[in-house]
């Protein structure tokens, strides 16, 4: 028995994965148990920012699990307390609290919500965006696309959901007892749909006129994959809650939840809390994660590496009306095709590049940002092969 098949028999059944099992990986690639090596514009769905096993977080990690992996939070440590003072530098807020996924950090944010809702005698009652993916948790699921809670009903109550860009549904929708809006600037899952900026400000400004929080889910958007640090900050707006994760930790498990003076205040002692979260050996590689992005010029990269790409997908799709859509920001983009993606994507494989398809048509790119331009134009036109071979063109016409 096969290791594919060994995680079959034991696994629940809630991954539709693809045949190859990997072993390896090293910057921009990976390598399978035979030896096949991939260009991975996956990135563990935006998660390896840096490559995979970059030496910078290895050696942190390496350092930290000789000395102290695990103590829990009720005493202090050195790690924790660097993060939290980078969290606070990176994001223009004031108070974190660290966790381990996306999932987690989402579910504190709407945790500190409520809290703050009570304070401030506001029902709980937040607005969210159509087609919003926020994690798998009960909470999170009831915030978000319908089709990741079908079966789990009870969810929870207190959401509105308005359509992406819609500012008339939002004004109609927000009043003095709304606790908030959550949205995420580009909709990872959702099918890489971008927020507009007139969107954006009118969350901002009513926000601010009826003392409701303004939560941005930076999970996948977060730690320069869109040519920011978080992605609010293309909108010249300050949210007062934002949820981190994935690329937060380098390829370690963690995420923060992290918020203004204002919102932390109406938390207490053993309002909420995480064995895991914030442990001294997730801290190490986060920070050494953080520095990294920041030291290497990794966001501007970031930026100029996604135009790069960009323009070569529509200079190379052209032709091709099969292909919709080319949008996103820096180096998290979607391409939209009018069929579904998944053969797209199963072909890309078969020629090295691993990506991925979401909402059924998308093929999402979120590539490490330490990718190259000779990377991405490979990358670009494996892509352009694979959509061409999917819908009967020729390459050589």
């Amino acid at each position: 028995m096969n290791f594919q098949q060994l995680t079959e028999q034991y696994h629940l059944p809630v991954y539709n994965r693809f045949p190859i099992t990997i072993t390896k990986g090293q910057g921009t690639h990976v390598w399978d148990e035979n030896g096949n090596k991939y260009l991975d514009a996956l990135a563990g769905i935006a998660v390896n920012s840096l490559g995979h096993c970059h030496p910078n977080v290895v050696e942190a990690v390496q350092q930290q699990v000789e000395q102290l992996m695990h103590i829990s939070n009720f005493y202090y440590s050195k790690p924790q307390a660097q993060l939290l003072e980078l969290l606070a530098e990176i994001s223009g807020l004031d108070k974190g609290f660290i966790c381990n996924s996306g999932g987690e950090a989402m579910e504190a944010a709407v945790k500190a919500a409520r809290k703050y809702g009570q304070a401030y005698d506001k029902q709980p009652s937040l607005i969210t965006v159509s087609n919003a993916f926020h994690g798998r948790t009960m909470g999170t699921i009831s915030m978000g696309m319908k089709k990741y809670s079908k079966g789990y009903d009870p969810l929870m109550k207190g959401f509105n959901e308005v359509p992406m860009n819609d500012t008339e549904a939002l004004e109609a929708t927000f009043n003095d007892q709304t606790l908030g809006v959550v949205i995420e600037t580009i909709q990872g899952s959702g099918g890489l749909h971008v927020a507009s900026q007139d969107f954006i400000e009118r969350i901002q400004s009513l926000c601010d006129t009826h003392d409701a929080l303004f939560i941005v889910d930076e999970v996948q958007t977060g730690i320069g994959r869109t040519g920011a640090m978080f992605g609010f900050e293309h909108y010249n707006v300050q949210p007062d809650i934002i949820a981190i994760a994935k690329a937060m930790g380098g390829g370690f498990p963690i995420g923060a939840m992290v918020c203004t003076d204002k919102v932390a205040k109406t938390m207490s002692y053993g309002d909420h809390g995480s064995t895991y979260g914030g442990n001294p050996l997730a801290c190490a590689a986060s920070v050494a994660a953080l520095n990294t992005i920041k030291d290497e010029d990794l966001i501007q990269q970031a930026d100029e590496k996604g135009q790069f790409l960009e323009n070569k997908l529509r200079e190379m799709s052209s032709t091709i009306p099969e292909i919709t859509d080319i949008r996103g920001r820096g180096l998290m983009l979607g391409v939209e095709l009018d069929f579904n993606g998944r053969k797209v994507v199963e072909d890309m494989m078969a020629m090295g590049v691993l990506s991925n398809c979401t909402q059924g048509n998308v093929i999402r790119l979120v590539p490490p940002l330490v990718i190259n331009n000779e990377e991405l134009t490979r990358l670009a036109d494996v892509l352009i092969q694979a959509i061409r071979k999917n819908i009967g063109i020729d390459k050589t016409k």
